[in-house]
């Protein structure tokens, strides 16, 4: 029997950080773990001067590079 802990993997949502055993998580199991509003959009925060990036519930991200999100509450216009 092995007495291996998984090694938890740490990510960032609105700068606070959470972490997880996954090596990857779908954008629902990121705003889920951060207590995020699921109408809010998730955003993968681009290095450098690239674009940030949008993720669907559905999609699925490596969080074994730190990576940072922020999630915007859904647009009102008029």
């Amino acid at each position: 029997m092995s007495d291996v802990k998984p090694v938890p993997h740490h990510f960032y949502v609105d700068g606070k950080e959470y972490e997880s055993e996954k090596t990857a998580l779908t954008g629902l199991e990121i705003k889920t773990i951060a207590s995020v509003p699921g109408d809010y959009q998730l955003f993968l925060e681009a290095e450098g001067d690239a674009a940030d990036r949008a993720i669907s519930d559905g999609e699925s991200v490596a969080i074994n590079r730190k990576p940072h999100f922020f999630a915007v509450p859904p647009a009102t216009f008029g």
